[in-house]
């Protein structure tokens, strides 16, 4: 059971979190991956099946050959939506220096067994856990959603060592944060009581 004191520092944890796209060059220890890791494999998945997989990259160069390889795919897909609020991520996708991982030390690729039923569920529900046991670190992350787009290229699933049994899930990069900008306030959620 959890002490009082624990339970209002989790609360703060969930409450204070936010993306982090702004790093330090200061290294991250493997323990603290490791932790980061152990926190994840916690989560909840249905029928006990845990069918993630971790990769963890710190090889900056393939990071950019990744970066490099998602930006045009991703210009693209904005330029053919047309979606309104994208034009700040456009307009940055469009400069020739900027990383779609924000230049931070760690990559960890969180992999679903692609025969799991529950994977995609179970894999983000790991990687919640991840987020929150890095802040609880004073560690920084953010999920690199459009990373997903490596999945369509061969080579570099290669060179990341995705065994072909798996999907990515979770892209997500971890560092310690340089400058944070505040965190955007929350909407009141919708609930509706049924007596």
């Amino acid at each position: 059971m959890m002490t009082e004191a624990e339970s209002i520092e989790i609360f703060s944890v969930i409450r204070e979190r936010r993306s982090v796209r702004n790093y330090t060059d200061r290294e991250l220890p493997d323990e603290a991956l490791r932790a980061i890791i152990a926190a994840g494999i916690q989560a909840p998945t249905a029928l006990g099946l845990q069918p993630w997989q971790f990769v963890i990259v710190k090889d900056r160069a393939l990071m950019r050959r990744a970066s490099d390889y998602c930006k045009p795919i991703l210009i693209e897909k904005i330029e053919e939506e047309g979606k309104s609020g994208t034009e700040e991520f456009l307009a940055a996708l469009k400069n020739p220096e900027f990383n779609i991982f924000y230049n931070a030390p760690v990559l960890i690729l969180v992999l679903g067994a692609r025969e799991a039923v529950s994977s995609f569920l179970d894999c983000a529900l790991c990687a919640e856990n991840m987020m929150l046991a890095a802040w609880a670190l004073g560690i920084g992350s953010c999920w690199i959603g459009s990373a997903a787009l490596i999945q369509q290229n061969p080579d570099l699933l290669a060179a990341l060592k995705v065994p072909d049994n798996h999907q990515i899930v979770a892209p997500l990069i971890f560092g310690y944060p340089a400058t944070l900008s505040p965190k955007p306030v929350r909407r009141e959620p919708r609930i509706t009581w049924v007596p």
